[in-house]
């Protein structure tokens, strides 16, 4: 099977209450009505730089003119055709063309969704279409990771280890299994070196594996930086141990992607940056810049051979979108990879992450700060609203609104502040991120002496 083979796995959204808010319905939202370059205009015509990419997508920036002519002249030959019945769009192909070009590892087929979540969520199901077609149809079992996040649709909001994306749900549903979060700042980590603590998280996961029986587990998924839980970066070697452990007892690895692929790392990709070898890879946000939703599974040849022969057993391969591989997604998304290969995205990253890094690097031993890291364009501050005398989570928001009064937009998941700026911003963008943040941080202190 060639690597650039581009068929599309076959056959079948909604308004959801933004999850990371605590404000009441009685406040009115924050209106964003236009953009460019890294800059977002609210309706009261106030200027932000967006120092978090939208939701760590907009890779590009806004305004990107390649991007618009690419959808309206996709819209303008082909507004829509799906991928059902062994049909599909030349533009859906030509991507999953583009896609095995610069993969990571050599892989199968490459399927097409709308979101991160459906990535993630297929990709549990062709791990269990997987074991069935060899005859394990008890490997239903999921493991991933304490703080990680995967999405928000029922399977992947199981898998996700926030407790808000499960409150008042009812989930996670059974068979979604917890490994603790590969955290250097965890209380379990105090006192041990990077390897001791690896040695105890991957003695963790044995465990997990022996209580519940390997012959029960379909796979492990992991983000090789965990986005949403922190920007937390896992002690070196750590997934090299996890890759041991799964190998030996056959259970698949899919490697989350949807926050570290195209660039964000300095690596086109983190599979390539942390060196995994996962048998399927998925994608979203940067796939496209998030100027179309589209999201991707990369599976690997021998995750695809199962399903390949499975589906002739059975007659069929009962999964799909109706917008899946949509033809103006798909267009807009390939003019995206083309341009991060004709202006070198990944190399401007590994230039000006040193930027980054030092402008965040002030803040650390600063009064009211634990932490900070960087990777890439990827970036962290960690409150201690504990040894403040505060609630735990009320310093990361409080200071994410302050950044606001300056304008600047971050995101804030509990006492951390995450930085993730649009891969196009130059060193000036990026120091002057880091002095509005110093402002309102500044402002903070200040009010609490």
């Amino acid at each position: 099977m060639s690597q650039r083979s581009s068929t599309v796995l076959e056959p079948q959204t909604s308004t959801m209450l933004e999850p990371h808010t605590a404000l009441g319905l009685e406040t009115p939202p924050h209106v964003i009505v236009r953009g460019e370059g890294i800059t977002v205009w609210d309706s009261e015509d106030n200027a932000y730089l967006d120092g978090v990419s939208g939701i760590l997508c907009t890779n590009l920036g806004y305004g990107e003119p390649r991007l618009i002519k690419a959808a309206a002249d996709q819209m303008a030959k082909l507004p829509f055709y799906p991928s059902f019945d062994h049909r599909t769009t030349d533009v859906s192909m030509a991507l999953a063309d583009d896609l095995a070009e610069i993969a990571p590892i050599t892989m199968g087929r490459t399927f097409f969704a709308n979101s991160g979540s459906e990535a993630d969520d297929s990709a549990f199901k062709f791990a269990w279409y997987y074991h069935r077609s060899l005859g394990r149809s008890g490997r239903t079992k999921i493991i991933s990771h304490q703080k990680g996040y995967h999405g928000t649709t029922v399977a992947t909001a199981s898998a996700t280890g926030i407790a808000q994306i499960h409150d008042g749900f009812g989930i996670p549903l059974p068979g979604f299994l917890k490994v603790p979060c590969p955290d250097p700042l965890d209380a379990r980590a105090n006192n041990l070196t990077d390897d001791q603590f690896v040695d105890w998280l991957i003695s963790r996961l044995e465990d997990l594996i022996a209580t519940e029986g390997a012959d029960t587990i379909a796979a492990f998924i992991g983000e090789p930086i965990l986005g949403a839980g922190g920007i937390i970066i896992p002690p070196t070697g750590y997934y090299r141990r996890v890759q041991e452990v799964l190998a030996r007892h056959d259970i698949l690895f899919i490697a989350d992607e949807v926050v570290t692929g195209f660039g964000r790392t300095g690596s086109m990709f983190g599979t390539t940056e942390f060196n995994l070898s996962p048998d399927m890879i998925t994608f979203a946000k940067g796939l496209s810049s998030s100027y179309l939703p589209i999201s991707a599974v990369m599976v690997g040849q021998r995750v695809y051979a199962a399903l390949a022969q499975g589906s002739a057993n059975s007659g069929s391969f009962g999964h799909g979108f109706t917008y899946s591989g949509h033809p103006v997604a798909a267009a807009v998304a390939r003019e995206n990879l083309a341009i991060l290969k004709e202006r070198d995205i990944p190399g401007h990253v590994r230039a000006v992450a040193p930027v980054l890094a030092d402008a965040l690097g002030t803040f650390r031993d600063a009064d009211l700060v634990r932490d900070v890291r960087t990777y890439g364009f990827l970036g962290a501050v960690t409150f201690d609203a504990a040894a403040h005398g505060l609630p735990e989570g009320r310093l990361g928001p409080l200071m994410a609104a302050k950044a606001v009064e300056q304008g600047l937009l971050l995101r804030a998941t509990g006492d951390t502040v995450i930085f993730a700026p649009p891969l196009v911003s130059s060193d000036t963008e990026i120091k002057t991120m880091a002095d509005r943040f110093g402002d309102a941080y500044h402002e903070e202190v200040t009010a609490r002496s």
